[in-house]
């Protein structure tokens, strides 16, 4: 499926916009495309497996928080960095 990278996750992605991953959950994305591009998943997920705040994560425009979601291969998933500042 699909994977569409933001801007500070590209230097993992080798400046890729766009990239492929396989899975049946988002975990499993996830896992798949910390096997493709290492260390991009601890920037996303934190060591007690959540979502970090400031990343969203978005399943055929739908934000997704349960890692444990099902996937369809024909899902398009978009990963967001939030922005925060004062």
């Amino acid at each position: 499926m699909k994977i569409l990278i933001p801007t500070p996750l590209r230097s993992y992605t080798r400046q890729k916009r766009l990239v492929e991953a396989d899975g049946a959950t988002v975990g499993a994305v996830l896992d798949d495309l910390e096997g493709q591009f290492p260390g991009i998943r601890f920037r996303m997920v934190d060591e007690h497996d959540r979502m970090r705040r400031h990343m969203r994560l978005f399943v055929n425009g739908e934000q997704v928080f349960d890692l444990a979601r099902a996937l369809d291969a024909s899902d398009e998933i978009a990963i967001v960095q939030a922005l925060s500042g004062g």
